[in-house]
């Protein structure tokens, strides 16, 4: 067991994998197991579950920087972007960082029979090749390497004209920066948010430019969910909040304990305590810092070498890539190190 900013967590030494699946807090663990009971002993009725959808809504508007009623609800981040990639006009151009996460390229590569294009450029040359494109979609963390997307270069692009969609997947929760700026903020809830698997949120600030249709309109995106679940006429609730898919009940127990833990953090702290221990393990290795939790590792037999010693890992796009949370020490970085020297 482990503790950090207040809360415990049962994490074991080595963990370093947070970029596939978050280590939640106990208390966030323990929610879910109660909710479990809940359900198993028959005492689960739904509206039990409305405050913890809405609590974890909440908390992910604050994280993002906007009101609770501009975020949607959904389970991934794939299907939340494919109803903003299904809304864009025909023949509309799209650009995206070469080696970047499918679940951000593949919804506007399907819409390839209505003409989009989806162009891949290196991450560095987004925000200078925007002004050509109708929509830039990029990950503010990459997944495969760590590698930060220039968020100021991106605004300015915006500014200029281009709609910018940010999957915030793997830096919301440790990263500290303003997103609230973009056209659409997107991130699921398993990682670096620490919460159960199903559950993923889109915010659409109040001034983006993004106007999709609610192709997966269902009972609980309406104005009054209770008494939206027979019959038309439509009667969605006003905004994104209408784009909302009915929530995975159990995986959002988890998150209204999870996210509001996390908005009460010093987020500028946890980025430091996170890039300072993934810098100083890219430093042993002779790596330049980057300021980034995740760390990729190239290498034959660095994954083996590291799953040896004990260090859990993900290999990805031929490489180790190891995360640094806010519940990892210099134990784990001393642990990868040995692993790596043998």
């Amino acid at each position: 067991m482990r503790a950090a900013h207040g809360e415990k967590f049962d994490v074991p030494d080595g963990y370093l994998n947070t970029a596939s699946i978050g280590i939640p807090p106990a208390t966030a663990a323990d929610a879910v197991a109660a909710a479990v009971d809940a359900w198993r002993g028959g005492t689960a009725r739904p509206p039990d579950f409305d405050a913890p959808v809405e609590q974890a809504r909440a908390a992910f508007a604050a994280l993002v920087g906007v009101a609770a009623d501009r975020v949607a609800l959904g389970a991934a981040v794939s299907g939340q972007l494919g109803l903003l990639a299904a809304s864009l006009p025909d023949r509309s151009r799209v650009l995206v960082a070469e080696g970047e996460f499918t679940s951000v390229t593949w919804p506007f590569a399907a819409q390839q029979q209505r003409g989009t294009t989806v162009d891949e450029v290196p991450l560095e040359r987004l925000a200078e090749l925007a002004p050509g494109y109708d929509l830039v979609a990029v990950s503010v963390v990459q997944s495969a390497d760590g590698r930060v997307a220039d968020l100021a270069a991106l605004r300015a692009a915006r500014e200029a004209g281009c709609l910018v969609v940010l999957d915030a997947t793997q830096s919301l929760g440790w990263f500290d920066a303003d997103l609230s700026w973009a056209d659409a903020v997107l991130a699921a809830g398993y990682k670096w948010l620490l919460s159960p698997r199903g559950c993923a949120w889109m915010a659409l600030p109040p001034d983006s430019r993004l106007h999709p249709v609610a192709h997966q309109a269902g009972w609980s995106a309406g104005a009054d969910q209770w008494e939206s679940t027979y019959g038309l006429p439509l009667r969605l609730a006003e905004g994104p909040r209408g784009l909302g898919i009915s929530p995975a009940w159990l995986s959002h127990v988890g998150a209204a304990v999870a996210l509001p833990w996390l908005l009460g953090l010093d987020r500028a702290a946890v980025h430091a305590h996170c890039a300072g221990l993934a810098d100083a393990f890219r430093g042993e290795l002779g790596m330049d810092p980057a300021g980034s939790a995740i760390v990729s590792v190239p290498g034959d037999g660095v994954v083996e070498r590291l799953t040896s010693a004990g260090v859990v890992v993900s290999a990805r796009a031929g490489a180790a890539r190891l995360a640094f949370a806010l519940y990892n020490t210099e134990v784990d970085v001393e642990m990868a190190l040995r692993g790596l020297r043998g």
